[in-house]
This record gives structure tokens, sequence and C-alpha cells, in this order.
């Protein structure tokens, strides 16, 4: 696991915006970075859906988010405009920034392993600083906690 108060490993992946996104980008604002294992399945679309509800709020705060998982652009797309999402989905096909941000690890389901993305959140501060991190998230009310937990740092 990262530890909190260190530096955000830094990363440029393909954006839903057919542009390249890369964390320096957002050096100046707060960040959001989810990491969620796949498109347009029970629990990602609850996560991916309560972020976009609350986007606005995030934004008041100057704060970005972005969902990372290892669908390509295709399939994040078809998850963008299927349920409107405003934000952009971030691709790492090679898992090299889920690796990066150890997320990427043995799970098991319905008895039996594999390696595959453990659902966690990153909130990064405007110089870059991992500040908080949640791990093997329920995603029952977590884009609230997150934003709450961003208003505290903010009001700071």
């Amino acid at each position: 696991m990262l530890k909190i108060n260190s530096k955000a490993p830094s990363f440029i992946l393909p954006s839903t915006t057919n542009n390249k996104y890369s964390l320096k980008d957002s050096i100046g604002k707060y960040v959001v970075l989810y990491f969620y294992p796949k498109d347009d399945t029970p629990g990602c679309t609850i996560e991916t859906n309560d972020f976009n509800k609350l986007l606005s709020k995030f934004k008041k705060l100057d704060c970005e988010v972005y969902g990372i998982s290892k669908d390509n652009l295709k399939s994040h797309n078809k998850f963008r405009d299927k349920y409107k999402i405003k934000f952009d989905l971030l691709a790492d096909e090679e898992i090299k920034v889920l690796k990066k941000y150890k997320v990427w690890g043995m799970k098991k389901f319905m008895g039996r392993e594999f390696m595959g993305i453990i659902r966690s959140t990153y909130l990064i501060d405007k110089k870059g600083k991992i500040v908080k991190i949640w791990d093997n998230v329920k995603v029952k009310n977590h884009a609230e906690e997150v934003l709450k937990t961003l208003k505290n740092f903010v009001d700071k």
C-alpha cells in the first residue's frame, strides 16, 4: 500500500476525452482517483453514478474526479455514454498504473482466486501528495464519504 503524505505516483493514460491524461495536469487542484474492477457491472456502476451525481460539489471544491480500470477506451466510452458520466475514465490496459498504486492483487470470488483490481480510492492534494486512501471500498455511500473528507481538507 502506498503511504499517506507520500507523493502520488505520476502516470499518463488514455482518457475518454480522446486525450492522454497526466496526473501532472492536475497540479494545483485536488484529485480523486478511484480504481474499479469493470465497466457496467453492478458495484462499479453504483460507484461511478454516485461520483457523477456529486461531481458539481467536487468541482466547487477545486477537485477533479477520474475513474481508472483496465477496460479499454471503447468499453469506457460505452459505459460513459450509457450513464451520461461527466468526468473522464482512464484506460490502464497494461495494468502499469494499477500496479504503481498497489491496487492490482489476488482476489477471491465464488471459491476461486484470480488477479484483479482491488477497489480503492486515492485523494491527492494540490501539490500531488496522497492525503487519504480507501482500500477494499464498499460502494454504498463511498462517494459521499470521499466528498466529506475532501471538505475537511479544503476547510483547514
